[in-house]
């Protein structure tokens, strides 16, 4: 397997830490044209519910953002969900999205 680019293991270590903070079923971090990154965890409020890369999607567009370059999602999932994906595509339909385990290793 080819090494991981720096930029993207980075976004990897963010969607990591995002989880391991709250204990959320999946991280992800994005990272913008700009070269910004954003992180969230997955949003499950009675109200309100956001799949981590949904709500690491809304934060760079909230911060301005208007196209990505990059996501990472860590999970136990097999595959990254068809809104998750549609949030980043929205943005850069062509960014990779990198799905990775909790030790932060791709499949």
């Amino acid at each position: 397997m080819a090494e991981l680019d720096p930029e993207d293991s980075k976004i990897i270590t963010l969607a990591r830490s995002a989880r391991a903070r709250t204990g959320a079923a999946e991280g992800a971090a994005v990272r913008d044209t700009m070269g910004r990154t954003y992180s969230a965890c997955t949003v499950s409020l009675p109200s309100l519910k956001l799949t981590a890369l949904q709500a690491a999607v809304a934060a760079a567009v909230a911060s301005g953002a208007d196209g990505l370059e990059a996501a990472a999602v860590v999970t136990d999932a097999d595959s990254v969900d068809a809104e998750s994906l549609a949030a980043v595509h929205d943005l850069a339909p062509t960014a990779p999205v990198l799905r990775a385990n909790a030790k932060g290793e791709l499949p």
